[in-house]
């Protein structure tokens, strides 16, 4: 058994990988059961986790000039989305023995603690895989700029975006086939080269605390712990 190379990490999940493909609905159970599996794989290796899941499976924000919904109000909308993620995703945990706490970014005492950084470490310390709901609690922002926040503030050895694609590529796989994939690629790199990894204050906050992220294939059983181990999974951005 290798040693895990990090001690906690933040796993940032967007809503839509929650989905089977080409599905309308919401939830696929066995694509929440396996990234809870895989959770819980990593927590026995000594791991702390901590979880971040978008909202896109549910709501996504529109454009205002179409919906009628204007930005800020649309931003809470997808708040509660994430609510629900983080609570599907903390029942599965639950289902399969994993000791989890939901804490959210806005006031929701009945399902949830408040978001409270002492209290969420002590959470990790002890065991428990944590995860933030409700993004910042604050519109205008992405769950990408959560994860990132709270990765920080949690002192996270790492950001580890799990996605439908095994890493960061020149171009577009699906689009471009002569497209390769990055091993290694510096922030700098990635913001001249204009590689969308995440958007730009989530970015921008990672880079100025050095916080170094990894993107891989989540929906591949497995894959979180070959990264955990340092076996060359995913792009690593640092």
């Amino acid at each position: 058994m290798m040693l895990p190379k990090y001690k906690r990490v933040l796993l940032k999940l967007s809503g839509e990988s929650l989905q089977a493909k080409g599905s309308n609905d919401p939830f696929d159970p066995k694509i929440i059961e396996q990234y809870a599996r895989d959770i819980k794989g990593i927590t026995e290796l000594g791991v702390q986790v901590a979880v971040v899941v978008g909202g896109g499976n549910i709501y996504r924000g529109m454009n205002e000039a179409d919906s009628g919904i204007e930005r800020a109000h649309g931003d809470y909308m997808g708040m509660l989305a994430t609510m629900i993620n983080g609570m599907a995703m903390q029942a599965m945990l639950e289902k399969i023995g994993v000791y989890t706490r939901l804490q959210s970014a806005i006031q929701m005492e009945q399902v949830a603690e408040p978001y409270i950084r002492r209290r969420a470490i002590r959470h990790l310390e002890k065991g428990r895989v944590v995860i933030f709901a409700a993004g910042t609690g604050n519109p205008y922002f992405t769950t990408d700029t959560a994860g990132s926040l709270r990765a920080v503030e949690i002192k996270a050895d790492i950001i580890l975006k799990g996605t439908r694609v095994d890493g960061i590529y020149t171009a577009d796989p699906e689009k471009d086939p002569t497209a390769t994939r990055y091993e290694k690629i510096s922030y700098q790199e990635c913001i001249s080269n204009n590689l969308k990894v995440m958007d730009m204050t989530a970015f921008t906050l990672c880079m100025e605390n050095n916080l170094p992220i990894i993107v891989f294939d989540m929906n591949k059983p497995g894959n979180l712990q070959s990264v955990i181990e340092g076996s060359g999974v995913g792009t690593l951005v640092s």
